[in-house]
């Protein structure tokens, strides 16, 4: 395996690696958003800034959860396999 082909695999192992945090993160905001919310609250104003819309809207989070999930799987369908021997 030559450079460019080590640093494609690198790149679609990466995008998997997304794709699972996508799926994961949508779910557990999909089946409990108040308590994935309440844990992702922060001081850090920047991280509390993402998560404070959905603090009061459970609604809101399952919405996003949804979305998190088809693009996950959207972004692991896209990314194909190399052909093993």
């Amino acid at each position: 395996m030559d450079g460019s082909e080590s640093l494609e695999l690198g790149l679609r192992r990466s995008a998997e690696m997304a794709a699972m945090f996508m799926i994961g993160d949508g779910l557990l905001g999909l089946l409990q958003p108040r308590r994935h919310v309440a844990l992702w609250r922060s001081n850090v104003p920047g991280v509390d800034l993402l998560v404070r819309p959905f603090a009061a809207h459970p609604h809101r989070r399952r919405a996003y959860g949804a979305l998190q999930i088809v693009a996950g799987i959207a972004l692991a369908s896209a990314s194909k396999p190399r052909n093993l021997p």
